[in-house]
């Protein structure tokens, strides 16, 4: 399945119930006293994270949301119900943002966390509440409270504890495939990777972990070039990075020069990232031609 990391929704908590105008009925009380009852609250809108879901891909197909209304009151001073919550669920490691501003609402990082996005309208009281000395048969109920409406920004981080780095056709994909049972796409040209891919590695006396490939970076990718910069995000969260090198592509008079290339664009992406442990892996080291380079680097 394609991955999406974004997506554009709307939501709307439920409306919250009417109260009811009505009058006590009973034999030989012709006049009784207000009786109607409450409005029920409207449904509230919750996001909530799962396991089950690894991308934003379901919001692209369904992106209006709206949350159940309460029930109107009724005589006899009965209270209408209350609007069913609306529970929407999303891959750990989602951001809610507001989609007009770009304000961070929730960061939902783990699993089985949740996040109140938008309360349910106040049900409306009945016209019991009304009666007075001076008015002792309210003929007027309340309203319910409209449900509230928000147009959200979701923000997919992958969660991965390694983010694999690299100029592009480093060979990032191919360890990924030799690590784990994950299958990218694997060329001998640029840009093969357009997407992030993440592979479970698993060994018998060590915990299993999580990798992430990301698209290769190039020199300006901060300025839009390229691929990687859009999937920088991918890594944020990782643990460390493990940082591959093609010796066979890197100039024999600056071999470090695809290296300060890359952390360049990650500290111009984000001071922090280019922060993160990294873990340089050589690649190609058994070729005659990689030997000079790797000498030198030694």
């Amino acid at each position: 399945m394609k991955l999406v990391d974004e997506a554009l929704i709307t939501v709307q908590s439920g409306d919250g119930g009417n109260g009811c105008v009505s009058f006590r009925r009973e034999k030989y009380v012709p006049k009784g006293g207000p009786n109607g009852g409450n409005g029920g609250k409207g449904g509230d809108v919750v996001l909530e994270t799962t396991e089950r879901m690894r991308t934003l891909y379901s919001f692209h197909l369904r992106r209006h949301f709206r949350a159940e209304r309460g029930k109107h009151g009724r005589g006899k001073n009965q209270s209408g119900k209350s609007g069913k919550d609306l529970i929407i669920f999303v891959p750990p490691g989602t951001l809610i943002k507001e989609a007009d501003t770009g304000c961070l609402l929730k960061d939902l990082a783990r699993s089985d966390e949740s996040f109140l996005v938008a309360q349910g309208g106040r049900g409306g009281l009945g016209n019991q509440h009304f009666a007075s000395s001076r008015n002792r048969a309210p003929r007027y109920a309340q309203k319910g409270e409209p449900g509230k409406t928000l147009s959200l920004k979701l923000e997919l981080k992958l969660l991965a504890d390694i983010g694999i780095i690299g100029l592009p056709n480093a060979g990032k994909s191919t360890l990924v495939t030799k690590l784990t049972s994950a299958r990218p796409k694997v060329a001998n040209y640029p840009f093969t990777t357009l997407a992030p891919s993440l592979g479970v590695v698993e060994f018998e006396e060590v915990a299993p972990f999580i990798i992430a490939d990301i698209p290769g970076l190039i020199e300006g990718a901060h300025l839009g070039v390229g691929l990687g910069i859009r999937f920088l995000k991918h890594i944020e969260r990782s643990r460390f990075l493990l940082h591959l090198i093609d010796l066979s592509a890197v100039p024999v008079e600056d071999p470090l020069s695809p290296y300060h290339t890359v952390n360049h664009e990650l500290r111009r992406f984000s001071p922090s990232l280019g922060q993160k442990v990294q873990v340089v892996v050589l690649n190609k080291v058994d070729e005659p031609e990689t030997r000079a380079v790797a000498k030198k680097l030694r």
